[in-house]
């Protein structure tokens, strides 16, 4: 099924193909400038620490529904083992295998493609079995230090948590852009909170991944038209689950690896990071979010801190 008229129509109005050059493989992140982090760096008052990522671990938010994501299974290696001979320094060492979106993540540009293109207008095939991700994978992103600011939208509509099925629209985002007393710029990295998580942080993983509160096909405008660098949000899908848009399926995906070359991060824990906004009234502050340097990979996950 060919997609609608209609995505095609946002698809051209948020497209940055070529805005960076035609090999450019980090899209919207080239808008996070030296003078971008300096004044990032600013909004730090009192130091307080806020950590956004989940633990990975085994009975983490992943039920099988996404096939091949699993959840981390850890195992241990050595246990205090003398490798170096008897009476010598004991070493424990662990493994890991795990899907690398399993958790708290970063998505790479390459992790969606549509019409057989990735951002840029690179073909799709450059995803390969052997390989990986040969243009814009998640080592293509070395470093991700910016402003980040807070649209805390189930705080703005009165809620601990919108419903699911919910999109939030870009009504929703300029609500919440007010109550934060900020105005979203160029570079920032904006965190979008619906508190679907809280689903997950109290056992329901099946009602966390579904019926879900998301982005609306509306809101890549919106994020274009600011500039902005990068979004994450609370929640399994990102964009609304089901669609909004019947039969169209991840259409904010596609518009923003695809046609802005914006990264997108998903199951982001703001919980705390919103009482803390709440309790301060400042919802800016440096937001340092750098995903493990997989090669080839088309997302990593990342242990994001906001300092406050």
């Amino acid at each position: 099924m060919s997609l609608p008229d209609a995505f095609h129509g946002i698809a051209k109005r948020v497209n940055n193909w070529g805005r960076w050059g035609t090999d450019d493989e980090i899209g919207t992140l080239n808008l996070i400038t030296d003078e971008v982090v300096r004044q990032a760096a600013a909004t730090v008052r009192t130091g307080r620490r806020v950590p956004l990522a989940l633990p990975l671990q085994q009975d983490g938010v992943q039920t099988g529904v996404i096939p091949g994501r699993v959840n981390p299974l850890h195992a241990m290696v050595q246990i205090n083992q003398e490798i170096f001979g008897p009476g010598t320094v004991a070493c424990s060492d662990d493994v890991v295998t795990m899907g690398l979106q399993a958790a708290t993540h970063w998505d790479a540009l390459s992790h969606v493609s549509h019409s057989g293109r990735l951002y840029n207008g690179r073909p799709a095939h450059t995803v390969t079995p052997h390989g990986g991700a040969g243009f814009g994978g998640i080592d293509t992103v070395r470093h991700l230090v910016s402003r980040g600011v807070l649209l805390d939208v189930a705080r703005a509509r009165g809620t601990d948590r919108l419903d699911g099925g919910y999109a939030v629209t870009p009504e929703d985002l300029d609500a919440a852009e007010e109550m934060a007393g900020t105005r979203v710029r160029a570079g920032d990295v904006v965190l979008v909170r619906t508190g679907q998580i809280r689903a997950c942080l109290a056992g329901d993983r099946h009602g966390y991944a579904y019926p879900s509160p998301g982005l609306s096909i509306r809101t890549p405008e919106w994020f274009h038209a600011r500039d902005v660098a990068a979004v994450a949000n609370d929640t399994l899908t990102f964009e609304v689950f089901p669609p909004e848009v019947t039969d169209l399926w991840l259409p904010v995906h596609a518009l923003h690896l695809v046609e802005m070359g914006m990264p997108q991060g998903q199951n982001w824990n703001l919980e705390k990071l919103s009482t803390a906004c709440g309790e301060t009234g400042r919802y800016a502050f440096l937001l340092t979010a750098t995903p493990e340097p997989f090669t080839g990979a088309t997302g990593s996950p990342v242990a994001p801190v906001a300092v406050l």
